[in-house]
This record gives C-alpha cells, sequence and structure tokens, in this order.
C-alpha cells in the first residue's frame, strides 16, 4: 500500500522551507495536487499543530502532519518531502525534522494498513538516512521499494 502512496507526484526532495508551517504547507500541496485534498486539510494540519503542540515529529528527524478526516479528505493519501536545512518543530526530543510525511485518510481506519507499513520503513535507520541523503525522487522511490536496497 505504502508504494501506492508514495510515487513521483507525492515525493520531493531538498526542499527550501522557511520554518515548520512552511514545511507542513508544502507537504501538503504535493497532496492538493494529486487531488486527494484540499485546502481546507492543508490549513487544519497548520492548525492541529499550532494548538496541540509538535506530537506531530514521531521520531528522531521526522514529522507527520494529518488532520481529521472529515476535513477536506477524498481519499488516502501521503507525501514525503526531505527537507534541505532541517527545521526545528518544538519537539525538545525529536528535532530538528528532516523528513515530513503528510498524511491524509477520509475514514479513520483506513490508513491503519499504511501506517503498519509507514512505521515499518520508519524503523529502519539505514533506509531513512538514505533517504535524507537522496538528491532525486528515483533514488527515494528505489529505497522505499527495495527491501534489498543498499544500507550506509
Amino acid at each position: 500500500m505504502l508504494l501506492d502512496l508514495l510515487t513521483k507526484k507525492t515525493i520531493k526532495v531538498n526542499v527550501n522551507a522557511n520554518d515548520w508551517e512552511d514545511a507542513i504547507r508544502r507537504g501538503g500541496e504535493l497532496l492538493k495536487s494529486t487531488g486527494i485534498i484540499g485546502q481546507n486539510y492543508i490549513e487544519a494540519m497548520v492548525n492541529n499543530m499550532k494548538t496541540l503542540g509538535p506530537y506531530i515529529v514521531i521520531a528522531p528527524g521526522i514529522a507527520m502532519p494529518h488532520a481529521r478526516p472529515e476535513t477536506d479528505v477524498k481519499g488516502l493519501g501521503l507525501s514525503l518531502i526531505t527537507l534541505k536545512h532541517p527545521i526545528i518543530f518544538g519537539n525538545k526530543d525529536n528535532d530538528p525534522v528532516k523528513l515530513v510525511f503528510c498524511l491524509a485518510a477520509s475514514k479513520e481506519s483506513v490508513h491503519i494498513e499504511a501506517i503498519a507499513e509507514l512505521v515499518s520503513l520508519l524503523s529502519n535507520t539505514k533506509k531513512i538516512k538514505q533517504i535524507e541523503l537522496s538528491n532525486d525522487v528515483d533514488t527515494v522511490l528505489k529505497i522505499i521499494t527495495d527491501s534489498n536496497s543498499p544500507m550506509l
């Protein structure tokens, strides 16, 4: 399922973002451009961070912005941006953030399989490091899809 969600259209590498809000917006724009979400969902992801804090920074260097499924979501989607320069989100344990995975799901339970696959990827620290260092989308996709991709 992860391979169906993360595609050339939903991944962007070496993104210059000014701050955490800009990073969330840029990741959200990738989902918006595919028709999975509307602008209201991007605003909801930003507002979640503003009101609930940096709980979206789920692991060292990794953020996963998301919002409620009823907020302008038309299906299941996941985007990934790698940041050219790490950004402080305000999570003392896991900052600075280098990877931003924006998640959108039209129903609460639909995303469970995708999350399970994403957790498996995120637990592979060598692959995460490779993704952080990648300079093109094709390389990122190869790292994600190839169980035998070279490790650092």
